[in-house]
């Protein structure tokens, strides 16, 4: 087994029906721009009454059509916010409590301890997170999944993983393996990916290689390292 052995995010989603929520973080082939992505696909008529929509620091989900939204709990969240020289990615409203984590001066774990899975038995939806941190022309970034520890969800395992910034490589984290009744949740480090120097590239990657069927919105956004400028591509399958 090659540990350094890394394939496009479509190659690890391909066929594959449903991976659930995904986060992509990683750099740029020609060393120059940090990446990511964020994407939801959806079994029910609630998960996929949705969209993104784009904020003032990032992006949040709505319901595509109101009146046909049966519980916001765990489908309306701000997935991606900006806190000074940091992005947070995640699934989950965990995405303000990282935020506000930062504000009061601790880290990404300290906010993370403080939250577990979600409580949609069986399935247990792990949540999923991603931070990177912009600092002196580069970047590292941090993932992480809270995931039940026992089939009744009685006890929640917590997983972090910090990573430094190297050209042409990032790692994917989703919350399921595949499709199931109840629904295998992810297991092991993220999975090792290559990246592109295109964003238009990364996002179509990505994007194409979801199941038609079950994918809904994808977010990704390239920042030059240099200048700090960001360039950003949202798609909706509702529109």
């Amino acid at each position: 087994m090659n540990v350094y052995e890394t394939k496009t995010i479509g190659q690890l989603t391909d066929g594959n029906s449903y991976v659930g929520r995904g986060i992509v973080i990683g750099k740029s082939r020609d060393g120059e721009k940090a990446m990511f992505a964020y994407f939801i696909m959806g079994r029910s008529v609630n998960s996929r009454n949705r969209v993104f929509v784009q904020t003032e620091d990032g992006i949040r989900t709505q319901a595509f059509d109101p009146s046909r939204l049966a519980d916001p709990s765990l489908i309306i969240y701000a997935p991606v916010r900006r806190y000074e020289n940091s992005i947070i990615v995640t699934n989950g409203d965990q995405t303000d409590t990282i935020y506000d984590a930062l504000a009061q001066g601790k880290t990404f774990a300290d906010a993370l301890r403080t939250r577990e899975f979600e409580p949609d038995g069986p399935n247990f939806t792990p949540r999923i997170s991603g931070m990177l941190t912009l600092s002196g022309g580069d970047f590292t970034y941090q993932m992480s999944i809270l995931k039940s520890a026992a089939p009744d969800g009685s006890a929640c395992s917590r997983y972090f993983f910090e990573y430094p910034a190297v050209a042409g490589v990032g790692q994917f984290i989703h919350t399921y393996v595949c499709d199931g009744n109840p629904i295998p949740t992810f297991v092991g480090e993220p999975e090792r990916v290559s990246m592109p120097d295109s964003l238009d590239a990364f996002t179509l990657d990505t994007w194409d290689h979801l199941d038609a069927n079950n994918r809904i919105s994808l977010y990704t956004c390239s920042i030059d390292l240099a200048s700090g400028t960001a360039e950003t591509r949202l798609i909706n399958k509702n529109v």
